[in-house]
């Protein structure tokens, strides 16, 4: 992890890589930007970027948006997932909201509820942050989620 060089010379403490972890037991609430790669075992309510990749771990969360290079999600994300190349969604993982990137894998034990886009030009012009879930169905009093665009 960390480069051998002679006696006295400082260089000799720098990490090799850029790696970012955010470990268990943490909460981060807030934009996470990074230019390397990442890894959530902890929770961070906000958008997390990177022009890199991103490992959300199996005790990993994430309540709002992700957007990076590649992605291996093992735990939970609740917003919109945006990948430039492969997601692969492994073990448990659990996403609620839409999925755009170009490549795509998941195991069948992963739960995902959303829409996948793999093709830019199939995407909705305004994605979601223009959307809004809200429809009363008085009669039976229940909430029924239905998406309205604004």
């Amino acid at each position: 992890m960390f480069n051998q060089t002679k006696k006295g010379d400082a260089k000799g403490l720098m990490p090799t890589s850029n790696i970012n972890l955010i470990g268990n037991g943490t909460t981060i609430n807030g934009d996470i930007a990074c230019e390397g790669d990442i890894r959530i075992d902890g929770q961070v309510n906000g958008l997390v970027s990177t022009k890199a990749k991103i490992v959300v771990g199996p005790e990993g969360e994430i309540n709002g948006d992700l957007v990076c290079q590649s992605a291996d999600v093992l735990g939970k994300v609740t917003g919109i997932i945006k990948v430039e190349e492969l997601l692969f969604l492994k073990g448990n993982a659990l996403i609620k909201g839409d999925i755009y990137t170009a490549h795509f894998e998941m195991e069948p034990t992963v739960k995902f509820n959303g829409r996948c886009y793999m093709d830019p030009n199939d995407a909705p012009a305004a994605a979601s942050a223009s959307s809004s879930y809200n429809h009363s169905d008085s009669k039976n009093g229940r909430t029924v989620l239905q998406e309205e665009t604004v």
